[in-house]
């Protein structure tokens, strides 16, 4: 499982300039280590050839030697908790080291890693080991998996440089187990020294080391940084309290020989400083805030190669380094506290936490009126935009009123900006209303669709619009096709849902052919109209195109042969009117009928 950066509780191992190394060329030899160790080291060549001649061990082959071994250090360690597990070794990127990790209690049977590396660094990575680059590199190719440890584990591990271009090199464990147990993770008990493992420790600490023994006669200190060890005057204490770095050395005086001598690395990193920082204030609507923009703030001087930056949630989770924001952060309305942690990537035991910054999310106002409104011909105004304003909020109209909403009585776009000014923030949304001319429906034509009992008839209206349709008493409907009409007069209702008006007319569902052949051949010698006879006293006109009457037909008539005052009329087009009683006895005039037929003999 891999974990956040700012999740690595890392224990180093770094170089102390010009200091001596505790670095071990034989497995036999190897330096144990355990929690808060700084192992550091540069090498120099391999003492005895731990895999006696053998051809490989795992990834690892022959170096320029001719054996696996060129410049090596080995340490050992024992695990005490179960969990993940992994290491950083770092090390100039001119330089191409290798490492080996064997899961062994004896150098006798080491048996084969079971993780390894022997790429060359042709990419110039600063790390290599197991788990993750500490850099964020999920590139680097140097990188095995983590591994899954229980208590009780024995581990060697081999770093070796592979062409003697040789400066050094650190060593961070790292993983979920030194969360979990932070400070048993390794078991210090496999390290037999009186002044114990070497100590990692931050330049704002004092590191006391403590040499009492039973019986002693007397304690001498030395110090060693890179040109040998040179007694501390005065030091005569069964304790010593360090705070620079060095080796350092004690004889204890004891009654008869020998007398004790003890070797201690202690190690000093910098402390960073996390600097203070400015408070940001974003809309909303930005969606993140980028938190990596604050680091420089909070970093001030310090080089952000070497040191880490993570923001929290809590006060706690910055001072423990757990649960890391992300880097694009989500921003929330109202304010949030950003606690920031910097630690060194040397020794992230070195932080501090100690400063946050308030994170204001501005709300962007969000605009939900209607876009789309409709206004009737002559409407002497509608109100359009917000109903329901904020005060704290400022509108403003592309037309140049300030108010949130506005009366039109023209069809167009209006467009209203609504601001949101907290902070020195001005956060602004805008929507367009469009806003149309409904006009009146007409009605302009019907059309029947195959006269018979149970007729198909077809609304025809020319406006364009928004409109629902009624049939006598019906029900309104979408459609203008009204099906199964029976023949007669009928009720026709428009309705305008935008609210701009209705138009109601009576009409006349009747039938005709558009053709007769009065050929007295006894088919279709006569034209006549289907479902007259559901009108009161209905009358029929028929005219020539001249507008001159022809004839006259009731509703007994049995329809017109085609004749004026007995003689044919010539085969061309007709025209034709029907009139009838209404409900008040008025004779009125039948309309949207397709008034026309032709003759053909």
């Amino acid at each position: 499982m891999r974990i956040p950066l700012g999740l690595l509780c890392i224990f180093f191992v770094f170089i102390l300039n010009n200091a001596a190394a505790q670095v071990a060329d034989d497995c036999l030899n190897a330096i144990p280590i355990c929690n808060n160790t700084p192992v550091n080291g540069g090498t120099s060549g391999y003492g005895t050839d731990d895999f006696n001649n053998a051809p490989n061990s795992g990834c690892l082959e022959p170096t320029i030697t001719g054996f696996i071994e060129s410049n090596s250090a080995w340490y050992r360690f024992r695990t005490s908790a179960s969990g993940q597990l992994g290491f950083n070794i770092g090390f100039d990127t001119s330089e191409d080291w290798d490492f080996a990790l064997y899961r062994s209690s004896s150098c006798a049977a080491l048996g084969d890693p079971i993780r390894c590396n022997f790429f060359d660094n042709g990419d110039e990575d600063a790390y290599m080991g197991v788990g993750e680059d500490p850099t964020g590199n999920t590139g680097n190719v140097q990188y095995e998996d983590w591994i899954q440890v229980a208590p009780g584990e024995d581990y060697y591990l081999l770093i070796n440089n592979f062409s003697n271009s040789n400066s050094g090199f650190s060593i961070q464990f790292s993983g979920q187990i030194f969360v979990t147990n932070p400070n048993d993770a390794l078991d210090c008990s496999i390290i037999n020294n009186l002044l114990g493992a070497p100590v990692a420790a931050c330049d704002n600490e004092t590191v006391t080391l403590d040499a009492t023994t039973t019986n002693a006669l007397g304690y001498t200190w030395y110090s060693d940084t890179g040109s040998g060890y040179q007694v501390l005057a005065g030091e005569v204490s069964p304790t010593l309290s360090v705070n620079s770095s060095a080796m350092y050395r004690v004889r204890v005086s004891m009654p008869a020989p020998p007398d004790i001598i003890s070797d201690v690395q202690v190690a000093f990193s910098v402390a960073p400083v996390t600097h203070p920082l400015a408070d940001e204030a974003l809309c909303v609507e930005n969606g993140t805030f980028n938190l990596e923009v604050k680091d420089t703030e909070a970093l001030g001087p310090q080089d952000p190669a070497t040191h880490l930056v993570s923001y929290h949630s809590t006060f706690s989770d910055a001072d423990n380094g757990l649960n890391p924001l992300p880097k694009l952060h989500t921003i929330n309305s109202g304010n949030e506290t950003i606690y920031v942690r910097v630690s060194s990537l040397e020794n992230p035991r070195c932080y501090d936490a100690s400063e946050q910054f308030i994170l204001e999310g501005v709300v962007t106002p969000v605009l939900t009126f209607e876009d789309e409104v409709f206004i009737c011909e002559n409407t002497a105004g509608e109100i359009i935009g917000e109903l329901f304003p904020n005060a704290q909020y400022t509108y403003s109209w592309d037309s140049g009123e300030t108010t949130p909403g506005i009366s039109v009585t023209q069809a167009g776009n209006y467009t209203l900006t609504v601001t949101n000014t907290t902070a020195g923030l001005n956060c602004s949304a805008s929507r367009t209303v469009s806003v149309s001319v409904s006009v009146p429906p007409v009605i302009s034509e019907v059309l029947i669709d195959d006269l018979q009992t149970a007729n198909t008839v077809e609304i025809v209206n020319n406006v364009p619009g928004n409109f629902e349709y009624q049939l006598d008493t019906g029900p309104f409907q979408s459609s203008p096709v009204f099906r199964e009409v029976s023949p007669g007069m009928h009720t026709v209702t428009i309705n305008d849902l935008n609210g701009c008006g209705t138009v109601t007319d009576n009409i006349i569902v009747v039938g005709f052919a558009t053709f007769f052949t009065p050929n007295g051949d006894g088919s279709n010698d006569f034209w006549q109209i289907v479902g007259i006879e559901t009108l009161r006293e209905p009358v029929v006109q028929i005219f020539d195109r001249y507008g001159k009457l022809l004839a006259v037909m009731e509703e007994d008539y049995l329809g017109w042969d085609g004749t004026y005052n007995g003689a044919p009329v010539p085969s061309t087009d007709y025209w034709f009117k029907i009139s009838f009683l209404d409900d008040s006895n008025q004779r009125v005039e039948a309309r949207y009928i397709n008034n026309h037929f032709s003759l053909r003999r």
